[in-house]
C-alpha cells in the first residue's frame, strides 16, 4: 500500500492539514480526519459531487435520501450525506467545513418541522465559497404564510436572489426541483 498513490488530491490534503494545524486537536483526531477524507474517493472520481444537508428525523430523512438517490442517478455524479462519512468527530462544524471545501455543490433540503440544518445554513451564507456553490430546496406549506423563522427567511431570500432557491410542496415536486440542480 505505501507504493499506491492516495486517491485524495494533494491540494485537498494540504488544505485540510493547514486547517487542522490551526486547531488544537490530538494526533489521533488528525489521523481520523485525514482517514475520513481518504474514504471519500467517489468525490474525486466523479465530475460532480453533492453534499446533501437536511433533517435526519424519520420523514425528512426519507426525502433527503430521495434527493441523494436522484442525484446519484446522474452520470459521473456522487451525492452523500454527512452521516455517510464515517468517524466520530468531536467537532462536527470542522467535519462539515472539511467536506464542504472539497465538494462541487452543497444542497440543503429545508423543512420546518422539526428544525433542520440551521447551523449549516449560517455557514452556507457566511462564506463566499460555500454560498457560491450552494442550492436550497425549500419546502412550501399550504395555508402558512411564514412557516420558517425570520433568520431562515433571510437565508432563503439570499438564495432566491441568486436563482438557487427551489420551492417544492410534494415529494413529486421535490424530485422535479432536484432535476433542476446543476
Amino acid at each position: 500500500m505505501p507504493d499506491e498513490e492516495s486517491p485524495v488530491p494533494e491540494e485537498v490534503l494540504t488544505s485540510a492539514k493547514e486547517q487542522l494545524d490551526t486547531e488544537e486537536i490530538s494526533l489521533a483526531d488528525n489521523e481520523e480526519i485525514l482517514h475520513a477524507l481518504s474514504e471519500m474517493t467517489p468525490v474525486y472520481e466523479n465530475e460532480r459531487s453533492y453534499f446533501a444537508l437536511g433533517n435526519y428525523d424519520r420523514e425528512p430523512i426519507r426525502r433527503l435520501n430521495l434527493v441523494v438517490d436522484r442525484l446519484n442517478r446522474r452520470t459521473d455524479a456522487y451525492a452523500f450525506r454527512m452521516v455517510d462519512i464515517r468517524g466520530e468527530w468531536d467537532n462536527s462544524i470542522q467535519k462539515f467545513c472539511l467536506i464542504a471545501d472539497i465538494v462541487t455543490y452543497l444542497v440543503g433540503v429545508a423543512e420546518k418541522d422539526p428544525s433542520d440544518f440551521l447551523v449549516e445554513q449560517g455557514l452556507l451564507v457566511g462564506t463566499t465559497e460555500y454560498f457560491s456553490k450552494s442550492h436550497v430546496l425549500k419546502r412550501e406549506y399550504e395555508n402558512e404564510e411564514r412557516p420558517f423563522g425570520w433568520m431562515q427567511d433571510g437565508v432563503f431570500e439570499l438564495f432566491d436572489q441568486e436563482g438557487r432557491l427551489y420551492r417544492w410542496w410534494t415529494e413529486e415536486d421535490l424530485v422535479e426541483v432536484t432535476e433542476e440542480l446543476p
